[in-house]
């Protein structure tokens, strides 16, 4: 127990940044869930290991040496450092128990706070007026477009564009009668979560998660919040393309795996710098979503980064800190994997060679914790076993 115990603690160090550098030759979704499971296994790890010292050092005190039939003087002989080890590792737990409290109620708080502002429960007349809402700026920015367009070929009929056809029918595409406008369909769709509508100046836009049923409080589902700022600084597809984003983000539930990822850096300090290509892989995993779903690439790209500016000059302030935007991330690295034909993933000898030594490492943080607690309870056994033990 003497050296596998400590593995657990030691390894994090070396398997993080494995993990960080497996992470970004893979593909966005993949990535996702190995950065979160690295972080689940090391983090399990961790408090496995503290948990062992820490009943390690309880055998030592007699109420729990009498408890159990075991033999003090053997115990005191065979490991003389225990309760030392155990006193540190009952104030780390308390410590990381303190922090997740601290975590968890910072988080609580923080999507209440964005709840309190909303307005009362979504309902399908919520989601329907703000299909509306949402349709009448894209309507309308189809109309300036149009308008603008016959203006300029009343002025100069001669040197029109050639792109100007093209421009003009791709923004009359939505409006035609008997189609449906993407964007609608996106408000409707199957499984579809409530979308919520601020009429606030500032341009935001994020994932909301829900809450589940207790006594006394009905179930909520997810919904999806934009301000009416940042719907009009994009134009119809784009918008189409944020909400699609969005929508991944509840259908996947990655406000999950970045509570997971938050807790776990309170747990060890090597599994923070997990926090940041988690985050980013999950805004990957979402774009490339929104990507498929509106069948362009660009667009999706351009509706990243304008919603970033927008996001950036006025942002609404009472957004949770931990929960899935489409602005968030480093917005020019997605908005250039975006213009990739796909996402790149390598699998040349070298990611391979960091996969096997990922898998190693954590194969070795998962076993040496096992055999840290059959250690502990080989000891127990001999300490019983020992003569002049009162049974």
């Amino acid at each position: 127990m003497i050296l596998a115990v400590w593995a657990p603690l030691l390894l994090p160090f070396l398997t993080v940044p494995l993990a960080r550098r497996l992470a970004d030759a893979l593909a966005p979704r993949t990535a996702s869930w190995l950065l979160a499971g690295t972080a689940a296994v090391l983090a399990g790890g961790t408090l496995c290991s503290l948990g062992l010292l820490a009943a390690a050092g309880l055998l030592h005190l007699p109420p729990v040496a009498a408890l159990g039939h075991l033999s003090l003087p053997w115990l005191t002989a065979v490991a003389p450092d225990a309760p030392l080890v155990a006193a540190a590792a009952g104030l780390a737990l308390g410590a990381l128990a303190a922090l997740a409290v601290r975590t968890a109620r910072r988080r609580r708080l923080d999507l209440r706070t964005a709840r309190a502002a909303l307005p009362a429960g979504p309902t399908p007349s919520d989601s329907a007026s703000a299909a509306a809402h949402a349709d009448a700026h894209a309507a309308a920015d189809t109309d300036a477009d149009a308008h603008a367009h016959a203006h300029a070929d009343a002025q100069h009929p001669d040197t029109r564009p050639r792109r100007a056809p093209v421009r003009r029918g791709r923004a009359a595409r939505w409006p035609l009668p008997g189609r449906r406008n993407p964007l609608t369909a996106l408000l409707h769709g199957p499984g579809d979560h409530p979308l919520t509508v601020l009429d606030d100046e500032s341009a935001d836009a994020f994932a909301l998660p829900g809450r589940l049923r207790r006594p006394g409080r009905p179930a909520e589902p997810g919904r999806i919040v934009v301000t009416s700022g940042m719907l009009r600084a994009l134009d119809g597809p784009e918008r189409a393309a944020l909400l699609a984003h969005e929508r991944a983000h509840l259908a996947a539930r990655h406000h999950v795996f970045l509570a997971l990822a938050e807790h776990a850096a309170a747990v060890h300090p090597a599994l923070r710098p997990l926090r940041a290509p988690l985050g980013y892989h999950l805004e990957r995993w979402a774009d490339e979503v929104a990507a498929a779903r509106v069948g362009d690439r660009t667009v999706t790209a351009r509706a990243v980064g304008r919603a970033a500016l927008a996001a950036n000059r006025s942002p609404w302030p009472t957004r949770p800190r931990l929960v899935a935007a489409a602005h968030a991330g480093p917005v020019p690295r997605r908005v250039a994997a975006l213009l990739r034909p796909g996402p790149a993933t390598a699998h040349g000898t070298r990611s391979r060679a960091v996969a096997l030594a990922l898998a190693a490492c954590l194969a070795l943080t998962t076993g040496a914790a096992l055999e840290a607690t059959a250690d502990l309870h080989h000891t127990v056994e001999a300490a019983q076993h020992e003569p002049g033990v009162r049974r």
